[in-house]
């Protein structure tokens, strides 16, 4: 049986964990630090808590599904485990992160004896009727395609380390980076109180348009704080382009302010209350008398 090792248990680390396990593999977790919400998700997913690092990484395979931001912290972290370990694991990586985070990743690994793999996940959680991909480059990106065999659809692209992870950088900066420009939008709109007018316009011009958008932006509500740093980790991937790495950036702070506003006791007419009567067709604003 394939045992491997998944850091940590939130939305897309439980159900990866999830399908795996559905799909024959060992799961094995650590739930140091963690809280009871992510203890319940690894144990509905069928995740067995290990104690320590050692344990965790006595695996086939270890999955390291963490914040943006989190990614290179959590591989100095284990260095120590997976440079004592007699058997190594492959280290796969498969966070929302630049090329070059993913280069600094494959540097702190360096010396362990672990094969190394960069994997960008695009698509939601996994799930028996869901379209997630783990696409996955490096020398040892091949290493990953048995899990394919565990319930997890696998695509080895033919690329180095850092190729994965502008792939999903190009996606999501794409997706939701959309996402981020009609909500902007939407607002814009509600201001000056033709939300109502400009949802008639696309609704009758570019219906699927609307579709996507009311489908999406109000899915982002609670994803907001999570996006925070993936649009940081493009504006890196952007570097070079200062105007396109300028305007993730500022869809980074976009994106911080929604989750603010998401986290705080909900009022009648705030920014979010505003985007859910625009995606729902029932903004009834009143229109703002020209000067």
């Amino acid at each position: 049986m394939t045992t491997i090792a998944i850091i940590a248990q939130g939305e897309m680390g439980a159900a990866t964990g999830r399908r795996l396990t559905e799909g024959g593999a060992r799961v094995v977790t650590s739930l140091k630090g963690r809280s009871a919400a992510s203890a319940e998700r690894a144990q509905r997913a069928g995740m067995i808590p290990v104690d320590g690092d050692d344990q965790l990484l006595a695996a086939d395979f270890f999955l390291s599904i963490v914040p943006p931001g989190d990614a290179v912290a959590l591989a100095k972290q284990l260095k120590p485990a997976l440079m004592r370990a007699t058997k190594k694991p492959v280290y796969v990586d498969c966070n929302a992160i630049a090329p070059e985070t993913a280069e600094r990743v494959g540097a702190v690994l360096v010396g362990t004896g672990c094969a190394y793999v960069d994997a960008g996940i695009i698509g939601p959680p996994p799930a028996p009727s869901a379209r997630t991909i783990f696409y996955a480059s490096g020398d040892a990106a091949q290493a990953l395609a048995p899990l394919s065999d565990c319930g997890l659809v696998v695509r080895v692209l033919d690329g180095p380390i850092g190729a994965a992870s502008a792939l999903k950088m190009s996606y999501a900066g794409i997706t939701k980076g959309f996402t981020a420009i009609g909500a902007a939008m939407m607002l814009g709109a509600a201001q000056v109180g033709c939300a109502g007018d400009l949802h008639k316009e696309l609704a009758e011009s570019q219906p699927h348009l609307l579709d996507w958008l009311a489908r999406q932006v109000p899915r982002m509500y609670p994803k907001a704080y999570r996006w925070v740093a993936e649009m940081e980790e493009i504006s890196a991937f952007l570097a070079g382009n200062p105007p396109a790495e300028d305007m993730y950036e500022d869809i980074a702070r976009f994106y911080e302010r929604l989750a603010k506003i998401h986290d705080a006791p909900r009022k009648d007419d705030d920014e979010l209350v505003q985007l859910t009567r625009f995606c729902s067709g029932t903004d009834d604003a009143p229109k703002r008398k020209s000067a």
